[in-house]
């Protein structure tokens, strides 16, 4: 399921994830610089309601076993959510990502309980069935939903 998208403005990583009971209308991607190969690529910062950047998650570059993809794949986390939420990142035309979330699933060979999604990102089938849904961008190519103004506060 989409959720978000995330432009390249200015060679920054911004954009928002919305979905019915979570709305982040500015987040931002920021690279992360580590010689550790287990490191993520990308810290994701949010706009807290004093206006502060804060980390809310990270992305680790993933490759699709079937296809060879690369995408990001991370969660984002935060002491308001119930659990963790993750969401891959698919590269888009427009030179940003297309945020995607995928829900785990029961695993019904230990009886119940949570576990791991028995699918994986390759299942997902080929982008022009079905694909992420309607786009995030307004008519004038404004990101909707976006409360605030680009600025040059933005620390990534």
């Amino acid at each position: 399921m989409n959720i978000g998208e995330i432009f390249n403005v200015n060679n920054r990583l911004t954009g928002s994830i919305a979905t019915r009971t979570i709305d982040l209308p500015r987040i931002g991607l920021r690279k992360v610089m580590s010689e550790n190969e287990k490191a993520p690529v990308y810290e994701i910062l949010a706009l807290n309601v004093a206006r502060r950047w804060v980390q809310i998650g990270a992305l680790w570059e993933a490759v699709s076993k079937r296809t060879g993809e690369v995408f990001l794949a991370g969660n984002i986390d935060d002491p308001s959510l119930p659990e963790p939420m993750p969401i891959a990142l698919f590269p888009a035309d427009h030179g940003g990502y297309m945020v995607a979330w995928r829900r785990d699933t029961m695993r019904s060979d230990f009886g119940g309980g949570m576990g791991v999604s028995r699918t994986n990102y390759d299942d997902r089938g080929p982008r022009d069935q079905g694909g992420f849904g309607d786009s995030t961008v307004g008519a004038g190519g404004e990101l909707t939903g976006a409360g605030a103004p680009f600025g040059e506060e933005d620390p990534f």
